[in-house]
C-alpha cells in the first residue's frame, strides 16, 4: 500500500468511527454545552471539517475560489482553534454537518490523485507539529479522534449512553 492510501484509509476509518458517535445524537441537541462543560458538538464538528480542510487541502495546494463555496473564510474564522464554542452564531447544526461532509468528500476525491513525490515537500501553511505535506496527512486522523473523543464526552453529559 502507498503512502497516501494508507494515510487516507486511516482518515476514512476516524471519520468513520465519529460519525458513528455523532449520528446518535439529534441536530437539535448539538448546540448544548452540558452542566460544567466548555463545548458542544456543534463547535467540535465545524472545528474537525476546518482542520481537515486545513490540513488536507489549504496545506497541500493554494486556496482556491471553488474552496470559497466549499468552506467559507467566516465558517474557518468561526471554528478555528482560537474559537470560542459559546460565540457560534448565524449558522445551524445541519450547515455544520453540511460542510462537514462535503471537505471530507472533497478530500477523498481530489486526494488519490495527488503526485507522490509532493508529500515530501514542506506544507503551503507552517504548523508547529510537522512540516511535511505527508505528515500533515497523517496528523488529520489523529486531530479528529482527539475531537471525536470530546464529542463522545459530550454525549455523556448530555445522558447518551457510550458507544464501544
Amino acid at each position: 500500500m502507498n503512502r497516501l492510501r494508507e494515510a487516507l484509509d486511516q482518515l476514512d476509518f476516524t471519520r468513520r468511527y465519529t460519525l458513528e458517535r455523532l449520528e446518535s445524537v439529534p441536530l437539535s441537541a448539538w448546540f448544548t454545552i452540558p452542566p460544567g462543560g466548555v463545548s458542544h458538538i456543534a463547535w467540535q464538528v465545524g472545528h474537525i471539517a476546518m482542520a481537515e480542510y486545513l490540513l488536507c487541502l489549504a496545506r497541500l495546494r493554494p486556496r482556491s475560489a471553488a474552496d470559497e463555496a466549499l468552506i467559507p473564510d467566516s465558517f474557518l474564522q468561526q471554528f478555528g482553534r482560537q474559537s470560542d464554542p459559546a460565540q457560534v452564531t448565524g449558522i445551524s447544526a445541519e450547515q455544520i454537518r453540511d460542510v462537514y461532509h462535503r471537505v471530507h468528500a472533497q478530500v477523498m476525491a481530489e486526494l488519490p490523485h495527488y503526485p507522490d513525490a509532493d508529500l515530501d515537500l514542506p506544507v503551503l501553511r507552517p504548523h508547529p507539529l510537522f512540516t511535511t505535506r505527508l505528515a500533515s496527512l497523517r496528523y488529520a486522523p489523529l486531530h479528529e479522534m482527539l475531537h471525536c473523543g470530546q464529542i463522545a464526552l459530550i454525549r455523556r453529559m448530555l445522558g447518551y449512553q457510550p458507544i464501544w
